[in-house]
C-alpha cells in the first residue's frame, strides 16, 4: 500500500467550534475516494487560519468523517520529527501552519514532511498562489501530480483567457490592490467590467460622485482605468447613515440584462455587505444569472458562501474554490503551486 501526501484546502469557517460550511471539504471527497480505490493510504495536509490564529483541525476531522462515513486517523499538534504509523486508510495531519517551516517555505521542513509519503498530489487550487513549503517544495522530494480538483479549476478558469463574446466581468468586494491586475486584464478582453462593492465606492469618488461617509481607498488609479468606457459602476444603492451598503434595483437590473445578453460571465465579490444582512444585490443578481445562457463562473469565499446560503449553486456552470488564487490565476495565467508541478 502506497502512502500519498494529499495537499487539500480545508480552510473553512467555524461557528461554535464546528465547521459552518463544508463546501471545500466536499469538493475534495471525490479525490479521496479515487485514491482509496487505488489501494493507497492518504495523509492529508491542510491548514486553517481564523483572524490570524491557527487552531487545531479537530472540527475539520469531525466534518470529514461525516462526509466519508468512517473514522479517520489524526496526527494532532505540530508535525512529529519522524512519521508515525496509522492503521487508518485516511489520516489528517494537524494544521500545517502550526509549523513555522510552512510559511517560511523551509527546505528542511519540506523534506521532513516528505518522509510521510511515497508520492505527492496537489489538489489545493485555493492555496496554490502561496509560496509555502507544502505547495512549492514537496514536489522537489517526491513523485508528484496535480489532483482532479486542481485540474478542474485550471480547465474551467482557463476558458476566460480566450472568452466568447459578449463577455461580462463582475468584480466587487474590498481592496482594489487585490483586484487591480484582474480589472486591468479584463479591460482588454471583456466587453464590460462592472466594479462594485467597496472598490466601486472608490471608483465613484474618483468620478466625482458623492459617496458620503462610505470608505474610499487612498490609492492611485490611472484615469484611463477610472474613465474607461468598459467600466460600469453602480447607478443606485442602499445607503444608511451615509454608508453605501448594497447595490440598488436599477444597478441589479442593468447587470441582469447584460448577463442575459452575454456568452461568458465571471463574478468575484459580493455586491453588498452580506455578512451584515445586505443581501439584496448579491441574491437578486445570482437569481438573474439563472436566466442567462452564458457560461457562468463564480469565485471568492464571501460570494460562494452567499450563493450556497441562497441555494443558487445551480445557476452557475462552475463554482471555484479559490478567492485570491482565482484572481491571481486569471490575471497571470499560472500560480506558484502549478509551476512547481512543471519542474523536473
Amino acid at each position: 500500500m502506497k502512502r500519498v501526501l494529499l495537499r487539500a484546502d480545508f480552510n473553512v469557517p467555524l461557528k461554535k467550534g464546528r465547521v459552518a460550511d463544508d463546501f471545500k471539504i466536499q469538493k475534495t471527497i471525490p479525490t479521496i475516494k479515487k485514491l482509496l480505490a487505488g489501494n493507497n493510504q492518504i495523509f492529508i495536509i491542510t491548514h486553517l487560519e481564523i483572524d490570524g490564529k491557527t487552531p487545531n483541525l479537530n472540527p475539520v476531522k469531525i466534518a470529514l468523517e461525516k462526509l466519508l462515513g468512517f473514522k479517520i486517523g489524526f496526527a494532532r499538534g505540530k508535525l512529529p520529527l519522524k512519521p508515525k504509523k496509522f492503521s487508518e486508510r485516511v489520516v489528517l495531519l494537524d494544521n500545517i501552519r502550526l509549523n513555522l517551516g510552512e510559511k517560511k517555505n523551509d527546505l528542511a521542513f519540506a523534506k521532513r514532511l516528505a518522509f510521510w509519503g511515497d508520492s505527492y498530489i496537489n489538489d489545493a487550487f485555493a492555496e496554490s498562489h502561496r509560496k509555502y513549503a507544502s505547495i512549492v517544495l514537496l514536489p522537489k522530494f517526491l513523485p508528484y501530480e496535480a489532483g482532479p480538483l486542481l485540474k478542474k479549476e485550471i480547465k474551467h478558469l482557463s476558458r476566460f483567457f480566450k472568452p466568447k463574446h459578449p463577455f461580462l466581468a463582475v468584480i466587487a468586494g474590498k481592496k482594489f490592490a487585490t483586484k487591480e491586475p484582474l480589472i486591468s486584464r479584463f479591460l482588454k478582453s471583456a466587453d464590460a467590467v462592472f466594479v462594485g462593492g467597496a472598490i466601486g465606492n472608490t471608483f465613484l469618488a474618483r468620478r466625482g460622485i458623492g459617496v458620503e461617509k462610505s470608505k474610499v481607498e487612498n490609492i492611485k488609479i490611472p484615469k484611463s482605468v477610472v474613465w474607461s468606457n468598459k467600466i460600469l459602476l453602480p447607478g443606485d444603492w442602499t445607503m444608511k447613515q451615509g454608508l453605501i451598503l448594497d447595490a440598488g434595483p436599477k444597478t441589479v437590473k442593468t447587470l441582469g440584462e447584460l448577463a442575459q445578453a452575454s456568452k461568458f460571465v465571471l463574478w468575484n465579490g459580493t455586491l453588498g455587505i452580506c455578512e451584515k444582512g445586505f443581501i439584496y444585490g448579491t441574491k437578486t443578481f445570482a437569481k438573474e444569472l439563472g436566466k442567462s445562457k452564458a457560461y457562468k463562473v463564480v469565485g471568492g469565499g464571501d460570494t460562494v458562501a452567499a450563493i450556497r446560503k441562497f441555494k443558487l449553486e445551480k445557476n452557475f456552470d462552475f463554482i471555484s474554490t479559490g478567492g485570491g488564487a482565482m484572481l491571481e490565476f486569471l490575471a497571470k495565467g499560472t500560480l506558484p503551486g502549478i509551476e512547481a508541478l512543471k519542474k523536473k
